[in-house]
């Protein structure tokens, strides 16, 4: 039975029970994460099941607090590391619709296409809804103990990170804390692995390029790997995504053009593809 297959029949069993069950997808940037979404919001609406999409970057802090969140980082980025979100906003929505406290599910939005590319707020979508899938690309992520991000500590784990990055990783461990109330409401966790960590940049480059043919905002080259650097620096996916996989009920491995080359469980994948990649600046090029 497929992913899409099995997370259909579960889902149907949960609703069928009185439940409102939370999916989590992560995935790293440009992975396909919404793709995928999409294709099972359709394949939900087949069987007359309602299942509503959103994203972690739904939940961006509005433009002015997100600069101020994000002042002084090493990537020059103002979206993206774990402090620009404002997961309150997710869960405040969540919570009441999961409780039966109120039939309708109220989610916030963001348009990325915005000033330029760099995105805002708008207005939030509010609808019926039997199950919620909720992605992104930090989806899961926990913060880890402070010794384990000492100067010393991450020399030997061997990660490139200047002085600057590595307060700047201390920062965002610590930001994490915040994301860990809506990370209890995910019932599952699915996950797109990269067979080899140098793929997202390709990903991403791919998406902007489609983005900017259909005429929305997009971002130069440049700007674009500052982004990519920041995923793979605010959170090194040996520190951070590793430990998801281990807990991720299903896990679909990507190759360098997004075909599934491998599927099943975390603890399976985590032996088979999770092996140590480099967080350098050489991984993003």
């Amino acid at each position: 039975m497929s992913l899409e297959d099995a997370l259909l029949a579960w889902c149907q069993q949960e609703t069928r029970s009185g439940r409102r069950p939370v999916i989590g997808l992560n995935g790293p940037v440009g992975a396909g994460k919404s793709t995928l979404a999409r294709s099972l919001q359709q394949r939900f609406a087949a069987a007359d099941l309602q299942l509503a999409v959103a994203s972690i970057d739904d939940a961006y802090l509005p433009w002015q607090q997100r600069l101020e969140a994000m002042a002084g980082n090493p990537y020059g980025v103002n979206r993206v590391p774990p402090g620009s979100h404002d997961p309150a906003a997710l869960l405040a929505g969540i919570r009441p619709w999961r409780s039966g406290a109120t039939q309708q599910l109220k989610l916030p939005r963001f348009d990325k296409t915005l000033r330029d590319g760099q995105g805002d707020r708008v207005a939030p979508w509010c609808g019926a809804a039997e199950a919620l899938l909720l992605e992104g690309w930090m989806l899961g992520c926990r913060p880890l103990p402070e010794l384990q991000l000492s100067s010393s500590a991450v020399q030997d784990m061997q990660l490139d990170l200047n002085p600057a990055e590595l307060i700047w990783l201390q920062r965002c461990n610590q930001a994490l804390n915040a994301y860990e109330p809506l990370w209890q409401e995910l019932d599952q966790l699915l996950m797109l692995w990269p067979s080899d960590w140098r793929w997202p940049r390709r990903w991403r480059l791919q998406a902007e390029a489609r983005q900017r043919r259909r005429g929305g905002g997009w971002m130069p080259a440049a700007e674009l790997d500052r982004v990519v650097k920041a995923t793979l620096q605010s959170l090194p996916p040996n520190l951070y995504q590793r430990p998801v996989l281990a807990q991720a009920n299903v896990v679909r491995v990507l190759d360098r053009r997004r075909r599934c080359v491998w599927e099943g469980s975390g603890t399976a994948a985590l032996e088979r593809w999770a092996q140590p990649c480099s967080v350098s600046s050489s991984a993003t090029g």
